[in-house]
């Protein structure tokens, strides 16, 4: 067979697996990519010397990575060193509460006991056994599916995963199924702060969105190096395979010769012949042109709403106070404007959810002295429409910093030499065309799942992986969408028999 030659555009999660699966199979793979390095969304920030995971924080679904290092012939732990957290994330409300949820089911339990009450505890029992339901009846027929549609899954479900559904209440919000089964507003709260790993409002969101809960609970690691190590460990490891990487390369066009993908023109001038063309990318910019005319219309279906940017504040910095675990997460009382203010208003949160990953915690380090930190906030997706004012920014910093001080922790978010802010206007010239949406489509309503591409273009020779597309956002969703495409192409060429990811048992899902 003539050697075939593949352009994979994007160097982030999903683009890195394509390219390392399809190099496995023999292909002749480069990837390009205007970044200076690998990664996409998975970057970390140096900030005083110090490199600070500044995207992604949470590794979860390790069988996801399981597989992919199954399947070019090694193990995970040969690769990467990652440790397994005993505390899944510690939260903090205004009126001084503090709950840590734990790897530990019982733990967990016994947490909620001393924090609610047994009644509630045992309705948080009771969350956990239907979030376990929920994702073991949707892993199959929806997250591993290459192209799932509502009447193929509902045939897949069958009776037991039916009756598991219809007892949630697909129709109804996140928020309005997690009123039936919480009393105590902080766990609702918690709860439903899930829906925003996927970009989404938890009042928007489907109630199946729960099963983003069950995730967490089936384990979360910390990666030695942060996620950026396993960036550059798929790139390691494609580089072996013969991948070739171009970055500081931008890709300027996708090229066509009679309706086929036959190449890809970059900025600098250059051309790359392909055969095939895996896009890592939001589709937006192929809907809007950034990517030539040839591919506007290489994205079928409704164009969806935006899902949440944020503000970050990428930091090397001491904190007193409250004792932070790997992941923290600061709430108010007043849950619901945070999201009034985002995708109605279209406005920074005058009371916004603090999140603070402390990348030096969590796995029995001691820290002494100035620690890396991600704090992040949601924000609306519109920095290609405008930019923040000084004085939105600073409010909006004013009033995270108030939060955490009433919840104890003292920490200076002011951009300074220890303290990098980006915002929904940097992420968009990041990631051209998204406004800074850092998540694809938001995922509102019951049938917008089903709203994202699988991995064939309607554009012959080209494939989709990324966030955007499906089975979603989050690290492990994107490198599962990356396994999707390069496994399509391989079909497409009659090299393998199926584009499913092999099945495991007690599989998860993402951040």
């Amino acid at each position: 067979m003539t050697e075939h030659k593949v352009v994979v555009i994007g160097a982030g999660m999903a683009g890195l697996v394509s390219a390392l699966q399809l190099a496995q199979q023999g292909l002749s793979v480069t990837v390009v990519d205007k970044a200076e390095q690998a990664g996409g969304k998975v970057r970390q920030i140096m900030v005083n010397g110090a490199g600070v995971d500044s995207g992604p924080t949470v590794f979860t679904m390790r069988w996801v990575f399981d597989h992919i290092m199954a399947s070019i012939g090694t193990r995970l732990e040969n690769e990467l060193r990652i440790k397994p957290l005993n505390i899944l994330a510690r939260h903090f409300w205004e009126d001084g509460s503090q709950l840590d949820l734990y790897a530990d089911p019982h733990a967990s339990y016994n947490a909620v006991v001393q924090f609610a009450g047994r009644s509630e505890a045992d309705r948080f029992a009771q969350f956990c056994k239907t979030t376990r339901e929920v994702y073991d009846a949707l892993e199959g027929p929806f997250i591993r599916s290459p192209s799932p549609t509502m009447a193929q899954m509902m045939t897949s479900l069958g009776p037991r995963g039916l009756a598991t559904l219809a007892s949630v209440g697909p129709m109804r919000s996140l928020w309005h199924s997690l009123g039936k089964h919480f009393t105590d507003p902080r766990l609702r709260q918690l709860f439903a702060r899930y829906a925003t790993y996927c970009g989404s409002s938890p009042w928007e969101a489907p109630a199946t969105l729960m099963l983003i809960a069950q995730v967490e609970m089936d384990g979360v690691w910390a990666v030695e190096g942060g996620m950026h190590a396993l960036a550059q460990c798929l790139m390691r490891l494609g580089q072996a395979r013969g991948v070739r990487y171009l970055f500081n390369s931008e890709c300027e066009r996708i090229e066509l010769t009679q309706g086929r993908v036959s190449g890809v023109r970059l900025r600098s001038g250059d051309s790359l012949h392909a055969d095939s063309v895996v896009f890592n990318g939001d589709i937006a910019a192929l809907r809007t042109g950034l990517l030539g005319p040839g591919v506007k219309n290489a994205v079928s279906g409704r164009v969806q709403p935006r899902s949440l940017s944020a503000i970050t504040w990428s930091m090397h910095a001491p904190t007193s106070g409250v004792s932070l675990d790997r992941h923290n997460v600061f709430f108010r009382s007043n849950y619901a404007s945070e999201f009034e203010s985002v995708f109605q208003q279209g406005r920074l949160p005058a009371q916004p959810t603090v999140y603070v990953c402390a990348q030096d915690r969590g796995t029995g380090e001691t820290v002494d002295g100035p620690e890396r930190l991600l704090c992040l906030v949601n924000a609306p997706a519109n920095g290609d429409k405008r930019g923040f004012t000084p004085q939105e920014l600073a409010d909006c910093t004013n009033s995270s910093q108030d939060l955490l001080a009433r919840c104890g922790l003292s920490l200076q978010l002011e951009p300074s030499s220890s303290c990098i802010r980006t915002t929904p206007q940097d992420f968009n010239q990041l990631f051209p065309a998204t406004g800074g949406a850092l998540y694809g489509q938001a995922t509102h309503g019951w049938m917008a799942a089903f709203a994202r591409s699988n991995a064939k273009a309607q554009v012959p020779g080209l494939y989709l992986a990324g966030g955007s597309v499906h089975p979603g956002p989050g690290v492990p969703m994107a490198a599962m969408s990356g396994q999707l495409a390069a496994a399509a192409l391989m079909a497409n060429l009659g090299l393998t028999k199926s584009s499913r990811p092999a099945a495991t048992s007690g599989g998860t899902l993402t951040h």
